[in-house]
This record gives C-alpha cells, structure tokens and sequence, in this order.
C-alpha cells in the first residue's frame, strides 16, 4: 500500500514537473525498466514453455504406456474371440477416463472399433479424423472447444496386420488451468514490471536529488549570496559528494572574487571622483572667468567639462552600488506620508527638466521608507522619463493605495521598451540602445540603482511597455 501512494506520488509529480524524455532520470528509469521487462519475459516465456512441455511429457507417457499394452490385449483376446470382438473388448479393458480410442482398418475407410461411453462424443469428428491423418506430434492439439493429446500405432493380430489404433487423451482441463497460470504469471509480470520501474523511478530520482538541489541552488544563487551559499550532502554517493565539494569550492572562489571586484570598484571609483571633480571644477572656473578664449577654445573647454561631469556622476553611482553590495548602504527607515514628497520631488522636475508632471492622489498614502533614497529614486525615474519621451509629452506622477500596499506609478508616453528588453533594463550597465543613450548621457546604472536602493527599503519595483506607447514603472511597498 505504502508503496502504490509513492507511485502515484511519484506520477503527479512527473505531470507537474512534464516528462522530460532527455533527462538523465527518465533515461535511466526507461533503460532500466526495459531491461527489467525483457528479463521478466523471457522468464515467463520459458516457464510457460516448460509448464507446457510438462503437460504434453505427462500425458504422453500415459498414452504410450497403454499404447504398448494394446497389441500384447489384441493379440490375447483374438485367439479367444472373434477379431472385431477382441479389437472391442481391448478397447474397453485399457480405456481410462479421458481417453478416446479407435481402430480403423489399413484402408483408413472403415472403423473396426471404437471406445464407448462419455469419451465417443468426439472420437469421431472430422476435425479429429483429419487430425489423425496427419504425422502426430507429441503436443497438444485444439479440436473445437477441446485440447487433446493424439498418438498412433499399428494393430496386428495372429501375424496379420488389422489397421491403426488412435488415442486421444482429453487435457481440456489441464489445458484451461495451464492458460490461466500463464494468463497469472504474464499479470504478475506486469505488475512486477511496475513496481520495479517505480521502485528504480524512486531510487534514481533519490540519488539524483543532490543534482537537482545544485542545479536549483545554481539558478537561485546571487551575488550577495556567493559567501554564505554551501550545499550539505550526507547521504549521497561518494561521486555526488565529490562534486558537491567541487561546487562548494567553486562558490567559495567566485565569493572572494567578487569581494574582489566590489572592493576594486569602490577603491578606483574613490580614487578617481576626487581629482576628476578638482579638474571639473578648474574647467568650470575657467569656462566662467576667461574672456579672451577663442570660440574653438571654448567649445573645447566645454566639451571636456562635459565629459568630466558625465564621468564624475558615473563615479558617484559606482560608488552608491559598491556601497550596496557590500552592505554599508544604511537606511532611515520611518513612517512617512508619501503624499508631500510625491509633490515635492513634482515641483523639483518641473523647475529643472521644464517639462509637465501631473500628480494623481487621492488620498493620504502612508509607508515605512526612507525620504531621501525614495526621493532618489523618484528624481531617477523622473529623468529616465524626461529622456525617452518628447518634450510636448506629459509625465504622470500616480499614487495609489490599498489596506496591504502603497504603489507609486511613474508614467510617460515616450518610445517605449521592447519585450525583449524589459528584463533586462534593471541589470548593470544594460542599455537598449546604445547610441540613444550616448547621447541622452545614460550609462546603464540608473535603473540598476532604482532596483537596488527600492529593495533596500523592502519594495519591489516593476516595468510595463509598449514601443510607441511609453512605460510605466511601479513601486510597491508593503503596508
């Protein structure tokens, strides 16, 4: 019983999870079980056989023996009474229950004798008749709805020779238990057969689990998790705990790396913000105080502040995502009416971007987050808005609220992003277009930086788009 609920188990598990033909498990399980059923027939086929040669041997040595006691009854009755009397009474001396016997002359056309009683119903039917014409085999032959077992010899009396005796030994009985032993044997096979497979099913999908816990542990793990992430396997074969150690190790060097990297990152763009702001701030000046500057010269120092600038703001947001990885991003978390600060990051945008913000607030929305890094977040969107869309386009600020969550929606009507793209557009230095960004000075680590200061606070943030239609990026914050 225990055994039949993890079969049904394990066939609700494989429709959820669909069969998939090239996997290592169904590979084995189908092979092995091949093999089980293969091996299953064969022994049921030889034990079929034998049971069958069984049958035939036991009969036939029954009818044999009272074949080779029918001339020696012949030929004692014969020097007593008349030959078809003697023929008769021999008969009906050797029948046994179940046995057939006739005698028909050497022409084969007349029948000198035959056995009476129960066993005459079918001693003379035409499909035993022509049965008996034919060479006799010691197997068992179908005469309607009987089996029988058939067997020929010459009969002689005083030296002449009379005719041929035929026997038929009815097996119907035998037969039919035989066929239902088989019948058993071919179902207990096939139950066998499926037990075995759900049994080996279980045992392979058991030894492979490790491989599906690394496989899962793979496609779950994330940078932030490389240090702590360990797979424990106690009970799995000594090659799985050897490539499980291999995993383990792996995770470990690709841990130090990227503590590595984030640290580098960190330190260069530490190093770097501050002497690329002095030498921005000396092209400012001279930008401001020089008057007697060529218009080549000028456009030069432009140009280069430009650029200064534009590396200086890249410095600053590699410096915020190294301060996030590495977890020294700290948060003011506390009750705030999101409200005020939607209309106050408004008013800021309108003011510099010069373009239109419409507010949508219905009523007072309140959430746990932190002003400054949500304000951040906003002001990003807000731009990231102010860039993909034309200038005579307006951008909707949309706060809404239910009793579990806080959304706020940040709209645009510009060129919209493929679905391909989609998500994508919140990982590192991703850009869909490139020489679009180029120019709108994006550098990919806009949106990244979104993602990760909203997470920070315990929110979600998400994107829908459609190309000519525009975007709308929503946060959700838990209530």
């Amino acid at each position: 019983m225990q055994l039949m609920h993890k079969f049904w188990g394990t066939i609700r598990h494989v429709k959820q999870r669909q069969l998939d033909p090239a996997s290592l498990q169904f590979r084995l399980t189908a092979e092995i079980a091949a093999l089980s059923m293969l091996c299953l027939a064969c022994v049921a086929t030889w034990t079929s056989w034998k049971m069958q040669q069984l049958l035939i041997t036991t009969h036939t040595q029954s009818v044999e023996y009272i074949a080779s006691r029918f001339p020696r009854e012949v030929e004692l009755y014969s020097e007593m009474l008349p030959v078809e009397i003697g023929l008769q009474k021999t008969i009906n001396n050797v029948s046994v229950p179940g046995l057939a016997i006739w005698i028909k002359s050497v022409d084969g056309k007349q029948i000198l004798a035959q056995s009476t009683g129960a066993t005459s119903s079918f001693a003379a039917t035409d499909e035993l008749m022509s049965l008996a014409e034919m060479p006799l085999k010691p197997q068992v032959y179908q005469v309607g709805s009987r089996y029988l077992i058939l067997s020929e010899g010459p009969v002689t009396a005083k030296g002449k020779l009379l005719g041929k005796v035929y026997m038929a030994q009815d097996v119907t009985e035998d037969q039919r238990q035989l066929t239902a032993a088989i019948q058993g044997l071919a179902i207990v096979c096939l139950l066998a057969t499926i037990l075995t497979t759900v049994a080996i099913a279980l045992r392979i999908r058991r030894s492979l689990q490790p491989l599906q816990d690394m496989s899962q542990m793979a496609g779950a793990i994330s940078a932030n998790d490389l240090s702590k992430a360990k797979l424990q396997l106690s009970h799995a074969p000594t090659e799985v705990k050897a490539l499980a150690l291999t995993f383990n190790m792996m995770l470990s060097r690709l841990s130090d790396a990227w503590e590595q990297q984030r640290q580098f990152v960190g330190n260069v763009s530490h190093e770097l913000r501050t002497p690329l702001t002095v030498v921005l701030g000396y092209l400012q000046s001279l930008l401001r105080r020089s008057t007697n500057l060529t218009d080549y010269q000028k456009e030069a120092l432009e140009t280069a502040a430009a650029e200064a600038d534009r590396t200086v703001r890249l410095l600053e947001d590699l410096l915020d995502l190294a301060r996030a990885d590495s977890g020294y991003t700290h948060y003011q978390l506390e009750p705030l009416v999101l409200n005020d600060l939607i209309f106050e990051v408004a008013g800021m945008a309108e003011k510099f971007s010069h373009r239109s913000l419409r507010v949508e607030a219905t009523k007072p929305i309140a959430a746990i987050v932190d002003r400054d890094r949500l304000k951040q977040v906003l002001i990003n969107l807000i731009d990231n808005a102010v860039k993909y869309s034309e200038s005579n386009q307006p951008i909707d600020l949309i706060l809404e609220g239910t009793e579990q969550q806080a959304m706020i929606q940040v709209r645009d009507r510009g060129v919209g992003i493929p679905l391909q793209d989609q998500s994508r557009i919140f990982e590192r230095f991703y850009r869909v277009d490139e020489a679009r960004a180029r120019s709108t000075g994006g550098h990919g680590l806009g949106l990244a930086i979104v993602k990760t200061l909203v997470e920070g606070m315990g929110g979600t943030i998400s994107v829908r788009s459609k190309l000519g239609e525009g975007s709308v990026f929503a946060i959700v914050f838990s209530l």
